[in-house]
């Protein structure tokens, strides 16, 4: 599952052994007026009709796939550059969500790349916009105003059992300072799926089946 506004493209140079491993992609749907999270990943989890699956998600696709866990049954739960629980939510957003200050955010300038990539990603890629043109493809307001929102009020507080929360040394969105019990990635940034897909290559095969 991948980040906020971000389409599936983001897991383009992930290859996994075939003969092990059956890959399936997940993408984001316009949610309904007033739909809750649980609402929203009750209805992406009909969309998988496998059995012993292991569910990843990236950024806000790892939190989404934490509340889809909820209702089927999992092996593993992987999240990458995100957050297990509100405690690891960086200090703005917390502080946002008292103040709800995040509703005065321009959101209705998504079809600007380069809002949409500092809202997706955390940063400013002024070299990479036309890179980034291909991955961050929602750029419906409303879609990105709920996303906000749901992340800003997310409130989960237990850690799920069977998960393996993997995070870069360097992401910027949700800084490591805050993050327990990881697998760090050196000098990775919250893009580092993307940038550092050699490393996820080489070790999520055992991640998965360990």
């Amino acid at each position: 599952m991948p980040g906020m506004a971000a389409n599936p493209s983001i897991f383009k140079n992930i290859k996994l052994p075939t003969d092990v491993f059956e890959q399936h992609l997940l993408d984001w749907f316009l949610p309904t007026e007033n739909m809750s999270l649980a609402e929203y990943a009750q209805k992406m989890n009909e969309r998988i009709h496998h059995k012993n699956i292991v569910l990843i998600g990236v950024s806000f696709g790892g939190m989404l796939v934490q509340e889809m866990a909820k209702f089927i049954e999992v092996k593993k739960i992987i999240i990458i550059s995100s957050v297990k629980t509100t405690t690891e939510l960086p200090g703005r957003m917390r502080f946002a969500k008292h103040t709800k200050i995040y509703k005065l955010l321009p959101t209705g300038l998504v079809n600007n790349i380069e809002v949409l990539a500092k809202y997706g990603f955390g940063e400013t890629f002024t070299k990479r916009l036309a890179l980034y043109e291909e991955y961050l493809s929602i750029r419906d307001q409303k879609y990105i105003d709920w996303s906000i929102d749901k992340i800003v009020n997310w409130s989960q507080v237990d850690i799920p059992k069977n998960l393996v929360h993997i995070h870069g040394e360097k992401d910027a969105v949700f800084p490591i300072i805050r993050i327990t019990d990881c697998i760090s990635v050196k000098n990775g940034t919250h893009t580092m799926i993307i940038h550092r897909a050699k490393w996820f290559n080489e070790h999520l095969p055992t991640i998965i089946l360990e």
